[in-house]
């Protein structure tokens, strides 16, 4: 078995997310929360999904806080169109991206 010597993993499970990614229908919407706060809800990612580690990439480069509940990604403040960009960079398909 052949193992990745960026990320870790065996080569097949790599091409097996890649397979999972391309098939997500993913939505983003914003929500009004207490005290009229604003948050990034992005949904509609598989059990196959690494959704940890995209939050993470999304915290990361949006800078700002967020979690992971229910495998919905819930990111703080009003992040709608800057979400999309990244979500490609990442590998999802743009045309499969709701906003």
């Amino acid at each position: 078995m052949e193992i990745d010597p960026r990320t870790g993993l065996p080569v097949e499970a790599i091409a097996w997310e890649d397979l999972a990614k391309s098939e997500q229908k993913i939505k983003v919407i914003t929500e009004k929360r207490r005290y009229g706060k604003i948050i990034t809800c992005i949904s509609g990612f598989d059990k196959s999904i690494d959704i940890k580690g995209t939050a993470k990439t999304l915290k990361a480069e949006l800078a700002c806080g967020g979690t992971v509940k229910d495998s919905i990604i819930e990111l703080q403040g009003n992040h709608k169109k800057q979400v999309k960009p990244i979500l490609v960079k990442l590998g999802f398909p743009e045309e499969l991206i709701i906003n």
